[in-house]
């Protein structure tokens, strides 16, 4: 009995320290947040901007995830509004000399990295310069970078430059062999996002897509490369079709750099660029901390544009990591009845997804915009679900490189009839009605609700084309022509009518104070970021941890496809979503 109480005793004491040590953790945990979200930034004298390899672009604040339990994260994530207002201000602030651009990969989009570039294509107007570095370069840094008044390579390095491509992974021959099955209803012939479970190869209208829509990618950035290296489009086009970039000396031999040389030696071109010796410090100022300085207190908080990010997919209910519809809905009534809110821009970043959450979400903006201005400003994408949100707008803007359209609905529901056969399972029914079990996951749907589907498909993509055809300003015929789930680029977008006009989010935000007749005004985002705190207890259940494993294990992209058949979120019926993933 008395080696019972010891251990009974060792057990109360053990849990007492646990749980005081978890109880320190988090008075640690706040408090370090707290002195990490105090640093204060000084810009000094004869500086130099840098976009480094720490430098993450995002669309959101929302997206911005840290390691919350590094409190010296190297990542800094930067707004695409913020980096660009950063450049703006830089263009005549005294103190910024110049920018460096020192960034093997750069986690941005394509039409992130285009503001971004002309962005720094008008502050080289003022005279001040744009120097780049690379060790190995990707293709979406070279991009970016050779917009700089010189380009220099580790000698040892390479630019990865090969042009676009699109590589589908087929699942039919994997679903026949283990016995997986699934009934796939979808309008339009262009709806190529169940292509993988339907056939072994590219469809001739899916490959027509693809080819229009990275021709029109490819086209654009590759001549603006082209045109900014000073090289003719034929000799542009040989060293991209013989991989010449990959080789430091070729890279050089084909204009592609200026020059071979080590980073110190770089370092000593900036210092000699800024007069300053080679024994003195060289000032850079990273855009996170460049950010950080300009902030100031909101100065008129009466004249708000809001900014709202509609970032991810589409899904019902409520959640993180996409856009929910419970969530979403609530953040658009509080916008539209805050009186400080004079006008909303949505940005959209959105592949679709669910079409039951994307008609909720339509209806809500709706009403927004009977009550103060909508404008919308698509980011890479705004396809499918992303684009029927948008029909809601005032105005909308496009990005020359959003992937857009995608007027389509699909609905697949996975059984397992062949494998359970194979192995000696069967199902027998006993119901009330002719369709009372709908779908079993033995022998798949009933004809009644195959039928019924049917319909219901045919009915959300009437509907896609009824909001479509009252934001456009044209026929159901027009738009069911364009419909048929085709992708566009934004440029051709533009030109068939589906947008309004070519412009970034700046051009958005500005378009909606005038509607607003405001002259002075602050920009205020939402939804906003997470604290470290919110951060630690997000997505800490059961679903989330195996999706991570499961997503791991096979690659994020490939995961994207065969989340489809067994990702709960898909279940919710008929979607509006494209699986269009284009990676510059």
């Amino acid at each position: 009995m008395k080696n019972f109480f010891k251990l009974v005793l060792a057990n109360i004491v053990a849990i007492a320290l646990m749980l005081t040590g978890i109880v320190v953790f988090f008075f640690l945990f706040i408090a370090a947040s707290a002195i990490n979200g105090k640093k204060e930034v000084t810009v000094k004298s004869n500086s130099i901007l840098t976009l480094d390899f720490k430098t993450k672009i995002i669309d959101s604040p929302a997206e911005g995830k840290e390691n919350i339990f590094n409190f010296n994260d190297d990542q800094n994530n930067v707004t695409l509004y913020n980096i660009i207002q950063s450049v703006k201000k830089a263009k005549n602030d005294d103190k910024i000399k110049g920018i460096s651009i020192e960034t093997d990969n750069i986690n941005a989009g394509i039409t992130q990295l285009e503001d971004v570039r002309n962005a720094l294509l008008e502050f080289k107007k003022s005279g001040k310069f744009v120097y780049a570095y690379g060790n190995t370069v990707s293709q979406p840094a070279y991009y970016l970078g050779s917009v700089a008044d010189k380009y220099y390579l580790n000698p040892a390095g390479g630019v990865e430059l090969k042009g676009m491509a699109a590589e589908v992974v087929f699942f039919k021959d994997f679903m026949d062999k283990y016995g997986i099955n699934a009934e796939v209803i979808r309008h339009g012939k262009f709806k190529a996002a169940v292509e993988p479970f339907l056939k072994n190869e590219i469809s001739p209208e899916n490959k027509e897509q693809l080819s229009t829509l990275l021709n029109d990618i490819w086209g654009r950035t590759s001549s603006e490369i082209a045109k900014s290296r000073n090289i003719s489009p034929e000799s542009f086009k040989t060293t991209v079709d013989s991989l010449y970039s990959l080789m430091p000396d070729l890279s050089l031999k084909n204009k592609l750099v200026d020059q071979l040389i080590q980073e110190s030696q770089y370092e000593a071109i900036l210092k000699a660029k800024l007069n300053i010796k080679k024994d003195e410090k060289l000032n850079k100022i990273s855009f996170a901390n460049y950010v950080e300085s300009n902030k100031q207190d909101d100065s008129d908080k009466d004249n708000q544009i809001a900014v709202l990010y509609a970032s991810g997919e589409i899904y019902g209910g409520k959640g993180y990591d996409g856009i929910y519809a419970e969530n979403f809905k609530k953040q658009i009534k509080k916008l539209a009845d805050d009186k400080d809110v004079k006008a909303v821009v949505l940005r959209v970043n959105s592949p679709g997804g669910s079409a039951n959450a994307a008609d909720e979400i339509l209806f809500e903006l709706q009403q927004l915009k009977n009550k103060k201005p909508l404008v919308v400003s698509f980011g890479d994408y705004a396809a499918s679900g992303g684009y029927y949100i948008a029909m809601a707008a005032n105005k909308i803007y496009c990005e020359p490189n959003s992937i857009t359209g995608s007027i389509g609905v699909f609905g697949i529901i996975p059984y397992f009839k062949d494998i359970a056969n194979k192995n000696g399972i069967r199902s027998d029914v006993v119901s009330t009605n002719a369709n009372s079990l709908m779908v079993s996951p033995i022998n798949g749907l009933t004809p009644g609700t195959v039928s019924i589907m049917t319909r219901n498909v045919e009915g959300t993509y009437k509907r896609f084309v009824y909001f479509v055809t009252q934001n456009r300003k044209k026929s159901f015929e027009q738009i069911d022509a364009l419909g048929g789930g085709r992708v566009w680029s934004g440029t051709r977008a533009k030109e068939i009518g589906l947008v309004d006009e070519l412009g970034t989010l700046d051009d958005a935000i500005l378009y909606a104070a005038g509607l607003a007749k405001v002259k002075s005004y602050d920009i205020s985002s939402y939804p906003k970021k997470m604290n470290k705190f919110e951060q630690l207890f997000k997505g800490m259940n059961e679903d989330e941890i195996s999706t991570k494993i499961i997503e791991n294990e096979i690659g994020k992209d490939n995961y994207q496809t065969f989340e489809q058949i067994f990702n709960p979120k898909y279940k919710e019926g008929i979607m509006m979503k494209t699986m269009f993933n284009v990676k510059f």
